[in-house]
């Protein structure tokens, strides 16, 4: 009896060992900037898309490097569709900063309507950024393409 108790609790104990550490606030900043990026993105909006990365942002998409204006060209201006609607949905797996670098790691979850069509699409993202003037900015994102339905 005293086994079979003893191996719940050393079970138990693993487990909660296992489980996600709190975020600090930074790291809190971090994710959010990231989640405010895809918002302007599924909002279409540009400016807004901007604010939250580098002026020199790289993204590495497809198997190629993008700048900001070839994202805004290939997301926003190419989905013009009256019923375009992108939904984000984030499973954070890592996010390490320190005084003015930060990387995470993420699936992205985004579900697009376009043309009275649905899809779904799933990547594995890591993006890098920096500090500018006390506020985080995107500066690198690397996407690889998961599953597309």
């Amino acid at each position: 009896m005293k086994t079979i108790v003893f191996l719940i609790i050393t079970f138990s104990v693993s487990t909660l060992l296992q489980a996600q550490q709190l975020l600090t606030k930074e790291q809190q900043e971090i994710q959010q900037t990231v989640i405010k990026m895809f918002e302007a993105l599924s909002k279409q909006d540009s400016v807004g898309l901007k604010e939250y990365c580098t002026a020199d942002v790289a993204f590495y998409e497809y198997g190629q490097i993008w700048n900001i204006d070839t994202l805004i060209s290939k997301a926003i201006t190419v989905n013009q569709a009256a019923d375009f609607k992108r939904t984000n949905t984030f499973d954070f797996i890592n996010t390490t900063t320190d005084k003015t670098m930060a990387w995470l790691t993420y699936h992205l979850n985004s579900t697009i309507t376009k043309d009275s069509k649905q899809s779904t699409v799933q990547w594995l993202e890591t993006v890098v950024l920096t500090k500018h003037k006390k506020r985080w900015k995107v500066k690198h994102l690397h996407s690889t393409l998961i599953k597309r339905s």
